[in-house]
């Protein structure tokens, strides 16, 4: 019996294992040895890292001041590369009091604040070795002739304002303060309630709330109003408290619930709802008290960087979400013009957007050679406080993780709004390295990016949908074939009778589904339903299987009460699978339907719901079978074997079995085929999906006894009616023409008479 269940266990074993040679990975054959690797002689961990050869493996090591991520220094393979850790964002005062941090590639530097002096007499220097910053007497340092700071020449406050009339920028007035300053801003400029950073202008009608595209999308409005009341309230100076862990945390509790609804449906939703939340970071980013802040929801998540200094931050930064790294340096934050004393940087990452924009692809010419497209990442957007990146001077690179480990093509692509209602365009970014697992990406301006996949379609097409026309309709020929003995044929009537019969009604409706609508892509609701279709009743056919199982272990080994009840029969064969198919339903209705088949989704998981009970079917089955088989050679090697009553259960035995593995091994290449895509589980797919009626047929109507005498008995029948029905039309065309004939002589006589009168 183990035909099914090995297959699917081979299938699998091969998909994963590849090729591997004899050695192992990590060894070459040399000879008759085995030699070791040294993967080091290629650069395999990138910059700043060490590469340590072992025996059949190897090690990446971080310099100093680099790591993998928050936990380790090491890693192996290529889609892993050593970061800087940011000293100064890790450990926001790290230097000491007084003092500021300034990241650098693997180090940092400390720099005492004005007014200030180390210990050790250096400008610049490491907290690390013990340094602090101490008051300097500036008036110790008087000209030459003071003593203990007393003079005609006393200390005097420094006027900032006079020394530095742009000190302030444009919008903002300066007030000297003994020892400081402080900058009040005109209307329509705000600091931010930083009271040294300069005034910048605030443009609030990014956050209009009516007659924009945001409020095309439910939800979007609320984001919208917040925005714009807050801004408002900045620009006027109406208030001097920051609001940001606030916004932010409505942000993105009313973002979840606008994606816990459903993702936008469609590009101009798209658009709007990241175009929002990217000048919504905008805003909040510098009102956020923290250095760093990240917050997750169930489908949004983002980190914020904030800078507070007098001092412009410089030097590589990294920022993170669960799938997505983005590096990018300070300078890319706080742009070329006045650094009006905060810099912020943000990544928002969307969970589910994904699916939603795979039809956004603005290049139909690609389609037409063959490719599909997919997004194989997390769309994320970015955005910093220097609101000019149209063109930055130095690229950001972004890391992906592939939602699908595949190798591909891949392409770097960011959310263009700005075209039509919004599409997919691969301007301004370009791809550093691509893998099976990850890709990482450089592009010249921030805005929401993502990787496309692009997928060729199965070569062979024409080949293919000939083998499923022809092979269908065969089977379904077949079938019904199958349907019309199995319903009248009075000889074999029974329970397996009535479970072969379901059994074929189930392939017939789900071939014939199959068939017409597999591939109806265009309205997603009816190919939602097609796949909801082809979902119920093959498991149906499945679970009538099942209870072929059952019926055949209680023949075997129970002596009475083999009979199953049809209302018990009725509720495994189609209850059970409505079941399943309403709790697939309510879990993921979306999960209906792909850009390319109609069927089952391929992402979440969602495929089993319907390969996890087919597994389920074919082990129980195998278990039944075995100990049918187990309980069958102990009959024949009993005393007083009834031969006639075994050698019928063993026919049944061995269909059944046949049977189950036609039907298990065809969708262990149907899993390949929807997942895959290759061109040898495409044609085995196809071949076996296409004659599974035409082998139902000879299994439980040629190959049995009964149905062909059956068939005997009918065809003598059909000849006999045939043979009548011909004589019938002889007699009636022989007497048609002996009366026409009779006419004709008749009036041959009457013409004659006439001429001779």
């Amino acid at each position: 019996m183990g035909l099914g269940p090995c297959l699917l266990i081979l299938g699998l074993l091969h998909l994963q294992s590849g090729t591997t040679a004899s050695c192992g990975f990590g060894w070459e054959t040399r000879g008759d040895k085995c030699i070791d690797v040294d993967e080091c002689t290629d650069p395999v961990c990138g910059k700043y890292a060490v590469c340590f050869n072992t025996n059949g493996s190897y090690y990446c090591l971080c310099d100093p001041g680099f790591h993998v991520n928050s936990e380790s220094r090491t890693f192996t393979g290529i889609d892993k590369v050593c970061r800087d850790i940011n000293e100064c964002l890790e450990t926001p005062n790290i230097c000491g009091p007084k003092a500021s941090c300034q990241n650098t590639a693997g180090s940092y530097n400390c720099t005492c604040s004005e007014g200030y002096i180390s210990s050790n007499g250096q400008r610049v220097f490491h907290n690390a070795t013990g340094v602090t910053c101490a008051d300097e007497d500036e008036c110790e340092r008087a000209p030459p002739g003071l003593t203990h700071g007393h003079s005609q020449n006393p200390c005097s406050d420094v006027d900032e304002c006079t020394a530095d009339p742009e000190i302030c920028g444009k919008g903002g007035s300066c007030g000297n303060l003994e020892g400081s300053y402080t900058c009040a801003c005109d209307h329509g400029y705000s600091n931010y309630g930083n009271g040294l950073g300069r005034c910048v202008e605030l443009n609030c009608d990014l956050y209009k709330p009516t007659g924009s595209p945001e409020q095309t999308l439910p939800g979007l409005e609320y984001i919208v109003f917040l925005m714009r009341n807050n801004c408002l309230e900045l620009k006027a100076g109406a208030s001097d408290q920051l609001h940001g862990e606030m916004l932010l945390e409505k942000l993105f509790t009313k973002a979840n619930d606008i994606m816990s609804v459903g993702p936008p449906e469609t590009s101009h939703d798209v658009s709007a709802l990241l175009v929002s939340v990217e000048n919504a970071m905008r805003l909040i980013g510098p009102q956020m008290k923290q250095p760093r802040t990240r917050i997750e929801t169930e489908h949004t998540e983002a980190e914020l960087l904030v800078w507070r200094d007098r001092t412009p931050p410089k030097g590589p930064v990294s920022i993170a979400t669960d799938q997505v790294t983005l590096d990018i340096d300070w300078e890319t934050a706080t742009g070329n013009s006045s650094y009006p004393g905060f810099a912020t940087i943000s990544l928002v990452s969307y969970k589910g957007l994904e699916s939603v924009t795979n039809h956004s692809f603005p290049e139909p010419g690609d389609a037409r050679k063959g490719h599909r497209f997919l997004i194989n990442s997390k769309v994320v957007t970015a955005c910093v406080s220097n609101p000019a990146t149209e063109h930055l001077d130095k690229p950001v690179t972004f890391t992906f993780s592939h939602l699908q480990s595949r190798d591909a093509n891949h392409t770097c692509v960011f959310w263009d709004a700005q075209r039509g209602e919004g599409v997919w365009s691969p301007r301004g970014c370009r791809k550093v390295k691509s893998n099976a697992t990850h890709t990482a990406c450089a592009c010249s301006h921030l805005s929401s990016f993502a990787v496309l996949m692009s997928l060729h379609d199965i070569k062979h097409t024409f080949q293919l949908q000939l083998i499923t026309w022809v092979g269908l309709s065969v089977s379904l020929v077949c079938l019904l074939l199958c349907i019309v003995t199995f319903r009248f044929c009075r000889s074999i009537q029974g329970t397996r009778n009535t479970i072969h019969l379901h059994l074929c009604v189930c392939l017939f409706v789900a071939d014939l589904v199959f068939l017409a609508g597999i591939s109806r892509t265009e309205n997603k609701v009816g190919c939602g339903i097609v796949a909801g279709v082809l979902h119920y009743f093959f498991l149906a056919a499945f679970c009538w299987m099942l209870l072929e199982g059952v019926q055949l272990y209680r023949m075997v080994v129970l002596v009475f009460h083999t009979v199953l009840r049809p209302l018990v029969m009725f509720a495994v064969g189609y209850g059970v699978p409505a079941v399943i198919i309403a709790v697939s339903a309510l879990a993921n209705a979306q999960g209906y339907g792909t850009d390319s088949h109609c069927w089952l989704n391929l992402e979440n998981g969602f495929i089993w719901s319907f390969f996890g009970p087919v597994c389920i079917i074919i082990i129980v089955n195998a278990m039944f079978f075995i100990i049918t088989v187990w309980k069958l050679a102990q009959k024949f090697s009993s005393l007083n074997p009834d031969m006639t009553s075994l050698r019928k259960i063993k026919t049944f035995t061995v269909t059944a079995i046949a049977q189950l593995c036609v039907l298990g091994t065809m969708w262990i290449f149907g899993c390949f085929q929807f997942e895959g895509s290759t061109l040898v589980a495409s044609y085995l797919f196809t071949i076996f999906n296409s004659l599974q009626g035409a082998l139902v047929f000879i299994m439980h109507c040629l190959l049995s006894k009964q149905v062909r005498e059956e068939y005997a008995r009918l065809m003598p029948c059909i000849c006999k009616d045939l043979s009548e029905k011909k004589k019938y039309s002889e007699f009636s065309s022989s007497n048609q023409s002996s009366s026409s004939q009779a006419l004709r002589t008749l009036g041959s006589g009457q013409n004659t008479g006439e001429s001779q009168i």
